[in-house]
Parts: C-alpha cells; structure tokens; sequence
C-alpha cells in the first residue's frame, strides 16, 4: 500500500536565521520511500540545504531561512504494510546485563522522562504484574486511562512528571509518561514520532498532526507501543527516534523565528500526480 505523507511549514524571521528540521522519513524507511520532493520559497533565493543523519539515525535538514517570510514544503510516497503494528504477547523482558550497549542507554532517565523520580510509583503499580508484553501493555493502558488528550494543552517544557500531576496532554506527553514508567522497571523505551495516517480508524475530524509513540525493547528487538491511542494502527512512517522529544526536535533554530503556518499529510496514495508540490496545503493553519 502506497502512502502520500508530507508537510508544509510557513516561518517569518526578522534577519536570516539557521535551523535544523526533522520530517523526512527516518535513515531506517528509505528502502520503502518511492520519491520525495522538497520545495523552499522565499522573497529571495534561499542558500542551498543540506542533511546529515545524526547519532539515532534521523535525517536531520539545515536549512537557513531568509528574513521575512519563508515557505518549507515536503511531499513523498511511500510504500508500508497493510498489517497492523506487530503483536508479541509472549516477548519478555531481557535482563539490563544481557542489553546492547546501544540499548542500555534507553533505560536511563532524560530531560523529559524522568524514571528515577517515578521508580517507586512504577514498582507499586507493575511490579507484580509479569515482565514482558503485559507489563508494557499494562503501563500504556495506565496513562492512557488516566491522561486526557486535549489539544494546546501542552507546553514545551512539560515532562513525565508534569503529565503525571496535570493529568492532560498531547500525545507528546502520553509518550515522556508511559516511557518514564517502563524504564523505571528495566524496560528499554526510546521515543518515535512520525507520519500516521488514519486508516482502519474513525475520522477524528481535526486536522491532522505529526504523532508520537514509543518503542519498547523485549526479546532482543524494538517493538511499538502508543499509549495515547492504545492501540494497534497501520501504516506508521517514522521520523525520528531518540531518548526523548528533545532529540527529535522538529525545529531547532538558532536565533528568532515564529513558525505561523504548519500542516501535515498522511493519506493513502491517490494516483501518479502526486508528485505536482502544489497539491501540497499550506495553508496557515495554527
């Protein structure tokens, strides 16, 4: 099955400023990608910009925008599963000596998961419950049952704990939550956002978003969990993949810029045109 995803961002900067952007596809799906293109517009030419791919395999832009107004737009197709996410209800926990070293780090607390500050209500709640697959499964249906989505009713700098005591996020904030609480009882968790179209699910009726989850390690392998919708979905396309949001920023800016539009695209592929960037929407959507 073939996806149409994108994205489209509308920056106005005072002085040209130099950033850094997260929305292609991850170092890890582009066996899957079939085309892409970007466009910049601009009241002027804009440097050429560049990629890089950084110690978790993102594919990082750099990107200097002019003063004034500019456009970033982004359009691919890939090709994904029909199959929803994969389900292992019998991988267990593998013990913290027996873990890769590229592993091991994602038990460790990070600025937004704070796992050492959340051990005890971890060990109260799971610790009984079998290691594996249902203790991770009970985690995500843990903050998923006490946390309300609401939109704008996050901040940049909420944590686990925030999520903890506001009891209301974004699904940004599901994820720093549930990841905090498997790291505390030695589950490896790294966090994932990304493209995720909506297919065999009802149409929620807002305007689509980028998505994060997580991504827990059992088995010897990574397999995906989201504790905002709590369940198995079809036709994720990853981004980025880090400790927590602040490795998988999806601008970073090196001086003053408001972005004033932003929209994303995740959709089953509608036919060949699809490359023509104007069908790209970029409207200014807050």
């Amino acid at each position: 099955m073939d996806l149409d995803i994108g994205c489209s961002f509308v920056f106005e900067a005072a002085v040209p400023v130099h950033a850094v952007m997260l929305f292609e596809p991850h170092s890890t799906e582009l066996d899957r990608v079939i085309d892409s293109r970007l466009e910049t517009s601009s009241h002027g030419a804009l440097p050429p910009s560049s990629t890089y791919v950084d110690s978790y395999g993102n594919r990082c832009r750099r990107i200097t925008l002019n003063d004034g107004e500019t456009t970033v737009r982004f359009l691919a197709r890939v090709n994904v599963g029909e199959d929803q996410d994969e389900t292992l209800e019998n991988a267990d926990l593998t013990a913290p000596q027996d873990l890769p070293d590229d592993v091991l780090s994602f038990l460790m607390p990070s600025r937004y998961c704070e796992s050492d500050q959340v051990a005890d209500l971890a060990w109260s709640t799971f610790g009984t419950i079998e290691s594996g697959w249902a203790r991770v499964q009970a985690v995500c249906d843990w903050v998923h049952d006490r946390t309300t989505f609401q939109y704008g009713s996050s901040s940049p700098g909420y944590s686990a704990l925030s999520i903890l005591e506001r009891r209301v996020g974004v699904c940004r904030d599901f994820t720093h939550l549930a990841i905090a609480l498997c790291r505390s009882v030695n589950i490896p968790a790294r966090y994932v956002f990304g493209y995720l179209p909506d297919i065999g699910v009802p149409d929620p009726g807002t305007p689509m978003d980028f998505c994060a989850w997580m991504e827990v390690f059992l088995d010897g392998r990574w397999f995906t969990f989201d504790p905002r919708n709590n369940q198995h979905r079809i036709g994720r396309v990853v981004i980025g993949r880090g400790r927590d949001a602040a490795d998988v920023a999806m601008v970073t800016s090196f001086g003053q810029v408001e972005m004033i539009g932003m929209t994303v695209r995740a959709e089953v592929g509608s036919g060949p045109s699809w490359t023509d960037v104007t069908r790209l929407d970029v409207t200014n959507s807050a």
